[in-house]
């Protein structure tokens, strides 16, 4: 118990190593990989980035004009950024806020018609 009583001192006399998240957050540095976005608009739902996610947290459908994404099972590792064709996965500068039920990303856009589709 003596041997503790040194470091309780210190440790009620000296600030809080710890911060209380998610109600006091700090600011990200450049360069973090944070929470995953889509322009759905440039997408042309190829399922490239759905290919190469590590983890299958991503899943594209053409037929429907469908991108959904699992923030659950992201590691926000930056793959699929990296290799959309379009550009238009993106990463902001913030990370995701802490969440009670498993809520997926679901974005509709309009799929690329063919050439044939189009002239009828």
């Amino acid at each position: 118990m003596f041997k503790m009583t040194p470091n309780i001192l210190r440790n009620l006399i000296t600030d809080k190593a710890t911060r209380l998240y998610p109600f006091e957050t700090r600011e990200p540095w450049s360069g973090v990989r944070g929470e995953l976005g889509v322009d759905i608009e440039k997408c042309t739902f190829c399922g490239i980035c759905a290919l190469k996610c590590p983890t299958g947290c991503l899943s594209v459908d053409k037929k429907e004009g469908l991108w959904v994404c699992d923030p659950f099972v992201c590691v926000y590792c930056g793959i699929c950024v990296e290799s959309c064709p379009q550009k238009c996965l993106y990463q902001e500068l913030v990370y995701r806020k802490p969440a009670e039920a498993n809520e997926k990303i679901v974005m509709k856009g309009e799929p690329p018609r063919r050439k044939k589709e189009a002239e009828t």
